[in-house]
């Protein structure tokens, strides 16, 4: 197995070639920018299936074009020269309702994965559990829980890293995951932002308080950073990345049933054992880490995931 990895990965890239090493021990490991694919590939390299998780680190439209789509094309070409036939891509279960520029760039590239003649599978997960743990410091500082509305307007089914993992290696070897769109969800039933607050509330001792958002102020700061960024480019961006907030804060991220024009629960396929508040629990043991990065720029209640 070979890693094509960053000199410095992880998050803020804290992770130098030596960590990389031990945490990725037994992989041959290729350090260097996927963005200048040139150096990555060896005359004799020689590849059955390329794996790419791959993902922009803000969802902004530059950001996103280059890593999503662009640096996900070399990623194929780099397959294709390597004489791999098959390529399992790590997409996001959001690209069903595209709105936003980082979802236009993941569903250009599935196309172009599509049409390559590959072997394909396309794994769209739901959240992820860092994207939802946020504000478990905050729940046991005393603070209210924060969520958009009522806390009833999303759903997921909020899978680990693990499961997840587990999901893209049986892609190589199930036929059934073979030339398939795949989205997957963690076990159990859907969760919203209120029950994620209800089981923060349980598991921290604290008594359930809420601070309901409207859905109203995310409008109100996306237009006036709009009309800004017509004078200050900076402030367009930070338009942007309030739009992905926005989707997050009102989408959920299940199947969507375009016939009755809903998310549906039920049409969301689980797989693995590893529960939400079972990570909950262990972070508040000390057990396990929460480690954001660019995804906190999203706020406590949408990140971008699934």
């Amino acid at each position: 197995m070979t890693c094509l990895v960053r000199p410095r990965a992880g998050v803020g890239g804290r992770l130098d070639g030596e960590q990389i090493a031990r945490l990725l021990a037994g992989a041959t490991i290729r350090f260097g920018d996927i963005t200048d694919p040139g150096p990555l590939l060896a005359p004799d390299d020689r590849f059955d299936v390329v794996v790419s998780c791959l993902a922009s680190r803000t969802g902004a439209p530059d950001d996103a074009w280059a890593i999503d789509h662009a640096a996900q094309m070399n990623v194929l070409a780099i397959a294709r020269q390597a004489g791999a036939g098959q390529m399992v891509l790590l997409s996001a279960i959001c690209v069903q309702k595209p709105l936003l520029a980082f979802q236009q760039a993941k569903l250009a590239f599935e196309t172009a994965l599509i049409d390559s003649g590959l072997t394909y599978s396309i794994v769209r997960p739901t959240a992820f559990f860092k994207s939802l743990s946020g504000q478990i410091a905050r729940v046991q500082a005393g603070k209210p829980f924060l969520m958009f509305g009522d806390g009833t307007l999303t759903a997921c089914k909020p899978i680990s890293d693990a499961d997840l993992a587990a999901f893209l290696c049986d892609c190589l070897d199930d036929p059934d995951k073979h030339d398939a769109i795949l989205p997957i969800g963690g076990p159990g039933p859907a969760l919203t932002p209120h029950d994620q607050g209800e089981a923060l509330f349980a598991l921290t001792g604290r008594p359930q308080r809420y601070r309901r958002v409207p859905i109203g102020v995310l409008d109100t700061v996306i237009a006036a950073l709009a009309l800004l960024g017509r004078v200050v480019p900076s402030l367009a961006a930070k338009a942007e990345l309030a739009r992905i907030g926005r989707y997050y804060a009102t989408e959920s991220m299940l199947v969507w049933d375009p016939v009755n024009g809903r998310y549906d629960d039920d049409a969301t396929p689980s797989t693995g054992a590893d529960r939400l508040v079972d990570f909950y629990a262990s972070v508040i043991r000390g057990e396990a880490r929460v480690e954001r990065g660019d995804h906190a720029v999203f706020g406590a209640d949408a990140d971008r995931s699934g």
